[in-house]
């Protein structure tokens, strides 16, 4: 019986039948798989193979009598094939596993995760245990948010205010709190204990680099700009339009939207980001580097004469055409050093080059206000796009357990929810090709500890990784099917130490 990605509960129906069914219990399920008979030792060899005709990522996965056989491409495939053979032998009884036959390739290029250390910090071990987890699941990007209004995150040779002003706060909003004004109404919030200096040193990001490489997933940095780059400013003030509001050169110490921004008509505030970049791309390998520019308000920029001044010159129009210049500038300095332009849907609502990559949340507005398009209008434009919609991607959102002790803000978003996932819904058949696929978002306002960051992640990280692999047809997923594969992982998990919240 071979079974396919329209049949995959059959699949999973012909291996509860058998002694071996955790065995087959996969997640993300292959897209080809069938049980060939017999059974092999849990230990027998396994024989690589080139096939230069199998995709990038994709495999076959052959298990017979005596041995295994994996055959790809290239390493990235290998490595896939043996995620797939590690999760069979996990489930293996009796040290035997059943014969069978897998062929399977990603449905999406972009299978993310990703982490805000910008509001809390989590440390270099956290982070590799959290990319250990991730490859386990075939997710192949690692979306670091290293900066925003309450840190900055990365130590950038020449500008040392960076670590001492912008790592560090004076206090914090207190456990379970919520706080967004920083006005008199939320001094209460404030629990008054400094927090940092928290941040990677060139030595750590490298490691972690490598770390994430060998797993092959490849670490996207995220330096928001011009919008939430307070942190940036406390230690430079100079570089906002009005320096005076940042005399206290402290990071932003609630959560929320910020009104001071980035100078965009000062040029040494330009060379400032020029300078930035420029370290990220140089320690950073991989083609993509984000950029923010979401949540940008104009308040400051209205009332700026340099920044008037540059939409004057340049014939901007107004302030979004200032935004979409300093988009445009940064785009073409990454452009010179090989890099790819990516950021959050609004970045690319102005007049801004086609090739620059979006990120969507679907949001109509973001939380400054500001008008976002639907994406089927971005990807009409000619954008490529990473689909992540808040009311199904945003892991920071509640679970709907009846127990949880973890603190949620926004919608309730249940597994059931995230397996409902579809990345090209409402994408016109003729624009699918922009879908470069999704990621789930760790935002970290109201995560404080490890333990919650996993908690808040698994199972629902499950759903994800089955959606951006496979891609079952949305019409015709089978929750509760995928509940029992899912049920097995989150024993594996739980019995490796890592925490993993109930199913519902």
């Amino acid at each position: 019986m071979n079974v396919r990605l329209v049949s995959i509960s059959a699949a999973i129906a012909l291996a509860a039948v058998c002694v071996y069914a955790d065995t087959t219990a996969l997640i993300p399920v292959p897209q080809e798989m069938s049980l060939t008979g017999g059974t092999c030792p849990k230990n027998a060899l396994v024989r690589y193979e080139r096939n230069s005709s199998l995709p990038e990522e994709g495999y076959e996965l052959v298990v017979g009598e005596d041995c295994v056989i994996i055959r790809a491409s290239g390493k990235a495939g290998e490595f896939y094939g043996r995620v797939t053979l590690d999760q069979i032998k996990a489930g293996a009884k009796n040290g035997l596993i059943p014969c069978l036959s897998i062929k399977d390739a990603p449905r999406f290029r972009w299978r993310g995760i990703l982490l805000d250390e910008s509001r809390h910090f989590f440390g270099k071990e956290a982070v590799k245990r959290l990319l250990g987890q991730m490859a386990k699941y075939k997710f192949n990007r690692f979306h670091w948010h290293l900066t925003d209004d309450q840190g900055w995150r990365i130590d950038v040779p020449g500008y040392p205010e960076l670590i001492k002003y912008g790592a560090v706060r004076s206090q914090s909003v207190k456990r379970n709190e919520k706080a967004t004004k920083g006005g008199q109404e939320d001094a209460g919030k404030l629990n008054g204990e400094k927090y940092g200096p928290y941040f990677y040193t060139e030595e750590d990001l490298k490691e972690i680099i490598a770390y994430a490489a060998a797993r092959h997933i490849q670490v996207v940095p995220e330096i928001d700009l011009p919008g939430h780059l307070y942190a940036a400013l406390a230690a430079y003030p100079e570089y906002a339009c009005f320096p005076e509001n940042l005399a206290r050169r402290d990071p932003r110490l609630v959560w929320g939207v910020e009104r001071d921004v980035l100078c965009a008509g000062n040029d040494d505030a330009i060379k400032f980001v020029d300078g930035v970049l420029d370290y990220v791309c140089r320690v950073f390998p991989g083609d993509v580097v984000h950029i923010g520019g979401d949540e940008v308000r104009r308040d400051r920029w209205k009332e700026c004469p340099k920044c008037q001044s540059r939409i004057k010159k340049e014939r901007l129009g107004g302030e979004d055409g200032l935004q979409a210049w300093i988009t445009s500038h940064c785009y073409g300095f990454l452009a010179s050093r090989g890099k790819r332009t990516i950021g959050w849907d609004g970045y690319i609502a102005g007049k801004v080059p086609a090739a620059a990559i979006g990120m969507s949340s679907h949001a109509v507005k973001d939380d400054a206000g500001l008008k976002q398009f639907a994406p089927a209008e971005y990807a009409k434009r000619g954008h490529d796009l990473v689909m992540c919609p808040s009311s199904l991607c945003y892991l920071d959102h509640g679970q709907g357990l009846r127990e949880d002790p973890c603190f949620y803000i926004g919608h309730t978003m249940p597994l059931s929810k995230c397996y409902s996932f579809d990345p090209c819904a409402g994408i016109p058949e003729n624009l699918r090709q922009h879908i470069l696929g999704g990621q789930g978002n760790n935002w970290t306002e109201y995560t404080w500890s490890v333990s919650e960051l996993e908690w808040k992640m698994w199972p629902r990280s499950f759903a994800l990784a089955e959606v951006l692999w496979t891609y079952p047809d949305p019409a015709r997923r089978d929750f509760a099917e995928f509940s029992a594969r899912a049920a097995e992982h989150r024993r594996r998990m739980i019995a490796n130490h890592i925490n993993c919240a109930p199913l519902k």
